[in-house]
Order: C-alpha cells, then sequence, then structure tokens
C-alpha cells in the first residue's frame, strides 16, 4: 500500500506528464540546483506552472519574486511575462545566485530578468527610494521569518490590481498552532494576520499537497 506522500507524489508526475510535459531549460534549472547542493525547496513542476498560468492570465509586465534559489520558478514566471515586461529576483546567498544567474541565461531569459543579491527587506528598501515602478505581480517564497516584512514592503512596492502569491504557508498543517515553537511558524501566522488585517487588499489561501508534502500558497490582490 502507497504511503500518502508517495499518493500525493504519484499524482504530481501524472499532472506534470499530462499538463506540463518536459522542458529542457526547466530540467537543466533543476539537475544544475541539485548538482550545486541547493536544498530541494524549489515548487513543484504543476506549482511552477500555476504560478506561470497566474501571472500570464494577470497580464503582468512587471514581477518581483523574493527568493531566486536556482532560478526554477525565475523562469516560470519570466516566461508568463507580458512583450517588453521585467521580473527582478531577489537572492540573499551568492551560491544560490550564481546558480540561478546561470540558469536564467541557460534558458534565454538574461535580458528580461535581472537578479539582485542581497537581504530582501533591504532590496526592496531599494527598489522603493529608487522609485520603482509598481509590480503587476509579486511572489513571495523565500526565508518564512521574513514574511511578514516582506508583505509590509510589497504593498509598497505595489498599486490596485496587484497580485500577491506566497509559498509555503501551511507548514505540514502546524500553521494553525499559535503555540508551535518553531519560528518559521510563528511568523507564517504574523504573516497571515497581517494580510487579514489588512484593509488594502482582499485575500484567500489554499492547501496543497504533492511531492512537496503538505502545504499551500496564500493569495492576495491589491483592491486599493
Amino acid at each position: 500500500m502507497r504511503t500518502r506522500l508517495e499518493q500525493w507524489t504519484a499524482v504530481d508526475d501524472y499532472i506534470a506528464g499530462l499538463l506540463v510535459g518536459k522542458d529542457p531549460a526547466l530540467e537543466k534549472a533543476l539537475r544544475t540546483s541539485v548538482e550545486a547542493g541547493l536544498p530541494p525547496i524549489h515548487v513543484a513542476p504543476n506549482q511552477g506552472k500555476f504560478l506561470h498560468l497566474l501571472a500570464k492570465m494577470h497580464g503582468a509586465c512587471n514581477i518581483l519574486e523574493i527568493g531566486s534559489l536556482g532560478g526554477y520558478s525565475t523562469i516560470w514566471l519570466a516566461r508568463a511575462l507580458a512583450a517588453g515586461g521585467r521580473l527582478v529576483t531577489l537572492e540573499f546567498d551568492p551560491k544560490h545566485a550564481e546558480v540561478a544567474r546561470r540558469n536564467i541565461a541557460d534558458a534565454g531569459l538574461a535580458d528580461s530578468v535581472e537578479l539582485r543579491e542581497g537581504r530582501a527587506v533591504d532590496t526592496m528598501q531599494r527598489l522603493i527610494d529608487e522609485k520603482h515602478a509598481p509590480f503587476d505581480f509579486i511572489f513571495i517564497d523565500a526565508d518564512k521569518e521574513g514574511y511578514p516584512d516582506y508583505f509590509r514592503l510589497s504593498l509598497k512596492l505595489s498599486r490596485a490590481g496587484t497580485c500577491i502569491v506566497a509559498d509555503n504557508i501551511i507548514r505540514d498543517g502546524a500553521v494553525v498552532d499559535p503555540k508551535n515553537p518553531d519560528e518559521r511558524v510563528r511568523e507564517v501566522r504574523r504573516f497571515m494576520e497581517a494580510v487579514a488585517a489588512e484593509p488594502r487588499v482582499s485575500a484567500t489561501a489554499i492547501q496543497t499537497v504533492g511531492d512537496k508534502g503538505y502545504d499551500g500558497f496564500a493569495i492576495a490582490l491589491v483592491i486599493s
């Protein structure tokens, strides 16, 4: 009998095989990330396409990604850009940034993607100080301890109509436990509470299962 995770993984594989398909650039991005020793915390292929479709349906010309890792989700999102669009991706770890840059270039996206290294809160503040144009779509997928600040700063980089998506907000169900000692869980709860209290957004969250386990996305639309 299959375990729960084996069943979820089998379904993910079925969906990816049927609806995502093979892609040399994406597969190479995953392979080079493994070879470089990056943690296997990238989004699953069907989740990558989910983000791609969200950004494409949104007509995004200007995307911000918080957490590049090896550039896998960056490639998915950059391919969703409208003609002439730009994506800014932020990465703290120099090793991750190096791998991401290579993967982005190998995917033929170097001209439409700007990778900025450093602490995301600092880089986001610089974007604000530079008076960067508001982003149409923002994907938060970095250290969970920073989620409340990333949301706060994302609002300053948004406009009415901006879509903000945050990954890994269910934490294997631990998000419902207010006494959980894990700082990542506590900060995700703070993030969710900040989203709920923010009158400028309309939001929901969905649970997901798959080869990444039990987790989920929060999705917020800036309405004013």
